[in-house]
């Protein structure tokens, strides 16, 4: 890797890092005082909206945000005939999801969706004048600008939420908390971004993109999908205070796992994508990479599930404990989601949308085979063979990366499994040495404390080399 590259890409991950642990700081602060004030059946409304949502938004954007990064030096015409194609795909679909309202509520039995659901797909209407920015930003790699952006529209609609929550506006706290977030984001990415939308509009470039982007709007739907299938189903199947402690176990560990993938995945790609003309520089970038996530994303994920059931009765209160052993199963599946984001950048950098799509697509039929067939045993059995499926097929998308990459399972296994093992060494052996505390909050702490530095110790006796590289990179100050 040239040192201006290598330079950028530690940049961008330590600024990406900085960006995900600061809003997932504020999240964690919003999100413990939001569920004080509501209830489960609260988050139960909300979160079934969640699949709507996500679908109508790669609808809108057509996979042609990805397809802009992914271009080597995209015009500015390339970025305009996005915006304008963005925002008319994004009228159509809020208006078909307002016409189908009726159908959600009746869907879920739940008459308060029909309101709700309408507000809340505002949402994704609103994104649409600010994807084109997103795509610049990531494209240029500027996730210090990202970060900025990110913290003060998370205080703003944190703080509409938490105003609203406590004024007893129940699940419309959570509704406005979403508009007020996309709005302020869209602000804070109009300013910072040079290009500017005109008038004139080209399908050339569309059509261009088309191909690939069509592909991987199929993907990203179904995506989508896998990450909202078990919620959607709940919703049907059980009552909505139920699917609400899915729903809070679910949102804890996106928070968790995405402060990790959303810093790989936003500096991956353009990275990946500038190398890919050469296969040995791919697999060099994809397995410093793949350590890197490894380092912090196992002992990250593995903690969470080791102080599940104190985090959750210290921070949320006794009547989200259902939530807990339900928060500790899905960490575990959360730990290998950086290595899935890196895995998927290097199909979509080397133009392989039609696999990524057939590969995501199979994931989709196995995940829904496995809520139908573990239904009647239970939601914690089926979150359970969720996690043990994610596990697996993460083989799956590296015996099809291969070819691409030439990276083997052996250097996979030596590039991940050190890190792995050692945290599962140091969750046990933090479990084990604070097992006599009974206050939940001092075992909290105990075991946060313990884990950190047996880890961080381990690391240090073996020298591991990536430890060693962040410690330089934060002393020297490089970003």
């Amino acid at each position: 890797m040239s040192d201006n590259l290598k330079n950028k890409t530690a940049k961008g991950l330590v600024w990406g890092l900085f960006n995900q642990g600061a809003m997932q700081v504020l999240n964690l602060v919003f999100g413990i005082v939001l569920a004080r004030l509501l209830t489960p059946a609260d988050y139960g409304i909300v979160g079934v909206l969640a699949v709507f949502t996500m679908i109508a938004q790669e609808l809108q954007t057509a996979g042609f945000t990805q397809a802009l990064i992914n271009q080597k030096e995209p015009q500015h015409k390339d970025y305009n005939s996005v915006f304008w194609f963005n925002i008319t795909m994004s009228a159509f679909m809020y208006l078909v999801l307002f016409l189908s309202a009726p159908l959600i509520a009746d869907f879920f039995h739940e008459p308060k969706l029909l309101w709700v659901s309408r507000f809340v797909f505002l949402a994704f209407f609103i994104s649409s004048f600010g994807i084109v920015a997103n795509a610049y930003m990531t494209k240029h790699l500027m996730m210090k600008e990202m970060a900025v952006i990110g913290i003060i529209s998370l205080l703003c609609s944190g703080t509409v939420g938490i105003v609203l929550a406590f004024l007893n506006f129940s699940y419309w706290a959570l509704a406005w908390q979403q508009i007020t977030y996309i709005t302020v984001y869209n602000i804070g990415r109009y300013i910072v971004v040079p290009i500017r939308p005109s008038l004139s509009f080209s399908m050339e470039p569309i059509k261009k993109m088309y191909k690939f982007a069509f592909n991987m709007m199929l993907t990203n739907i179904v995506n989508s999908l896998s990450m909202k299938i078990l919620t959607f189903i709940f919703g049907r199947m059980l009552p909505m205070d139920q699917v609400g402690n899915y729903t809070q176990a679910d949102k804890w560990n996106i928070t968790a796992s995405d402060t990790i993938r959303c810093a790989v995945n936003n500096v991956a790609q353009p990275v990946l994508a500038e190398v890919r003309d050469d296969k040995e520089r791919t697999l060099r970038v994809l397995r410093k990479m793949m350590r890197f996530a490894s380092f912090v994303s196992f002992p990250a994920m593995f903690g969470l599930a080791l102080v599940s059931e104190e985090f959750i009765l210290c921070t949320i209160g006794e009547k989200w404990h259902a939530s807990a052993s339900l928060l500790g199963l899905l960490a575990v599946g959360g730990s290998l989601m950086p290595h899935y984001a890196l895995m998927k950048n290097i199909v979509i950098s080397h133009h392989r949308s039609m696999l990524y799509m057939w590969l995501c697509v199979v994931q989709i039929i196995f995940q829904i085979a496995i809520a139908i067939g573990f239904a009647r045993f239970g939601m914690y059995y089926v979150v359970l063979a969720f996690v043990v499926y994610t596990v697996l097929y993460f083989f799956v998308w590296h015996f099809f990366t291969k070819p691409i990459t030439g990276y083997s399972l052996f250097a996979l296994m030596k590039d991940i499994m050190p890190f792995a093992l050692i945290s599962l060494a140091t969750m046990t052996a933090a479990y084990f040495a604070t097992s006599f505390i009974t206050n939940n909050w001092l075992l909290l702490l105990s075991r946060m404390v313990v884990a950190a530095v047996i880890y961080v110790g381990i690391l240090k006796l073996l020298k591991a080399e990536v430890l060693n590289e962040a410690l330089s990179f934060v002393q020297h100050k490089q970003c």
